[in-house]
């Protein structure tokens, strides 16, 4: 009587050759998958850091002091006035696109560019005084190409008058805060106190 054997040394190797591609498909998968995670946290982590390079070279930086002048009627002040220029190795700034805001109290306010009362910008060239609630650019001194332009370069200086609303009293002794937002760079705050008595010009 004939016996059959089976022989299953071809299966078993067909069987592991099968298993080693598939380890080797997700391998390569795997290691797809996590080189283009590298690579994508490394471009964000480069744009992070240009980003945060372009804003720290694009900030303002105040000259000198800050001077506030009293209203006409002395009671309370109504306009300050002061110098800003670029940090070291900034870029240029558009100095007409600042966004200005002020607050004292529960009043918060944009305080909007007034471009007539500029000496830049399209301006009349001749320092005036701007509206309630506006501010504008006074006086430029170190022009660069010796043009008055909107553009704060590095090196010049651009003096700016701000004028405080009408919808708030700036007393003695009361605090308030204007906000500098250059279209590109960090803000540059303003933290001051209205002095004890005021004088028609006051260093704050």
């Amino acid at each position: 009587m004939m016996k059959l054997f089976k022989n299953e040394d071809a299966f078993t190797g067909l069987e592991a050759a099968i298993v080693l591609i598939a380890f080797v498909v997700v391998a390569a998968v795997f290691s797809y998958v996590m080189l283009g995670a590298g690579f994508f946290a490394t471009q964000e982590a480069q744009q992070v850091v240009h980003t945060g390079s372009q804003q720290a070279s694009s900030s303002l930086e105040i000259i000198g002091n800050i001077y506030g002048r009293a209203t006409s009627s002395g009671s309370e002040l109504g306009s300050i006035e002061f110098t800003v220029g670029n940090t070291a190795g900034g870029t240029p700034i558009d100095i007409s696109q600042m966004l200005v805001t002020f607050t004292s109290g529960t009043v918060s306010e944009v305080i909007t560019y007034d471009k007539d009362s500029s000496v830049v910008s399209g301006g009349s060239g001749t320092p005036s005084t701007p509206s309630a609630g506006t501010w504008a650019v006074n006086n430029t001194y170190n022009d660069i190409g010796d043009t008055k332009n909107h553009l704060l370069e590095p090196g010049e200086q651009f003096v700016l008058k701000i004028v405080f609303p009408d919808t708030v009293e700036l007393k003695p002794n009361t605090p308030f805060s204007v906000n500098l937002q250059p279209a590109v760079g960090a803000v540059y705050p303003i933290k001051k106190t209205v002095p004890a008595y005021l004088n028609t010009v006051n260093t704050l």
